[in-house]
């Protein structure tokens, strides 16, 4: 059986699931700096791996301990 793409996802949705505005996600589209998107129509779509993947490089790493 051939897997099924997953939805992609809304900017809208993106953004509250990253806790953002859409503002502020749209203006990091604008920079080069948000996950990776489509433009589909006049729409702006997103697939979860790549926000999620997007996300990893954002996280933080600890210091190691002195």
């Amino acid at each position: 059986m051939a897997d099924q793409p997953t939805p992609l996802w809304s900017h809208k949705y993106t953004a509250d699931y990253l806790g953002l505005p859409e503002a502020t996600l749209h203006g990091m589209n604008y920079k080069g700096t948000g996950p990776r998107s489509y433009k589909v129509g006049r729409h702006r779509k997103y697939s979860e791996r790549d926000v999620l993947a997007w996300l990893e490089t954002r996280a933080s790493v600890p210091l190691p301990a002195a």
